[in-house]
């Protein structure tokens, strides 16, 4: 049995149920995480209990920008993790503005999701960067 456990702080969320989309990022092979698979064809499954923090800065998490957060986060960990390249960033930030304008968001601020994303959030995309560091208790 373990001395101590090993967890993360700072999500606000989990996956009820999968989600699966598509994707106009093509990995060179598919991916398989234990959260998370990409196919070489743009299948995005995202796996219940998949926890993600919302839309980051000054955006108000709500019904619009739930989903494309989601998967947003979602392909930002792979580049995290050095599963896709930070070329696939610009392609995850359009979808961000797409899910969010399927989801009945203003054009307005589909567009400053965007922006925001594409000129602030480089480094969320970063190979290694860990934004809930583990922690640990006994």
């Amino acid at each position: 049995m373990a001395e101590c456990i090993y967890y993360r702080k700072g999500y606000k969320y989990q996956l009820a149920e999968d989600d699966v989309s598509y994707t106009a990022i093509r990995p060179v092979a598919d991916i398989v995480t234990d959260f998370i698979e990409l196919t070489k064809e743009g299948r995005l499954l995202i796996r219940k209990a998949y926890a993600w923090d919302g839309c980051s800065g000054c955006a108000i998490d709500d019904k619009t920008n739930m989903r494309g957060g989601l998967r947003h986060d979602a392909k930002y960990q792979l580049m995290r993790l050095g599963l896709l390249p930070p070329e696939d960033r610009e392609i995850a930030d359009i979808e961000l503005r797409e899910d969010c304008l399927d989801a009945g968001m203003w054009k307005i601020r589909a567009w400053y999701y965007f922006e925001g994303v594409d000129h602030f959030a480089e480094f969320a995309a970063r190979y290694g960067y860990e934004p809930y560091p583990i922690l640990i208790a006994p």
